[in-house]
């Protein structure tokens, strides 16, 4: 059976590590940890190699890439603009 594939976030949840230790583990800043376990950040190879190590899995065991929605996105930049 091949192994699933799973998001940052939910590898901290499993792993049950916080952004805090992921930061650490990865040598990445606190901020850009936080982004990439959000799915607000695509990480760059190199980062992606360093959280990988980190959880102690391969690249290949990690979804890379924006998690959030898009619409959410854009209202916290403009607000709702449509009447309810």
């Amino acid at each position: 059976m091949t192994p699933r594939v799973a998001t940052v976030d939910v590898l901290l949840d499993q792993q049950q590590m916080t952004v805090e230790d992921l930061s650490e583990q990865a040598n990445m800043a606190m901020e850009r940890a936080e982004a990439i376990a959000l799915g607000r950040w695509t990480p760059a190879p190199a980062e992606r190699q360093r959280i990988a190590g980190a959880f102690g899995v391969t690249v290949e065991d990690i979804s890379w890439g924006h998690t959030m929605d898009p619409r959410n996105v854009r209202y916290r930049q403009f607000g709702l603009q449509e009447e309810i």
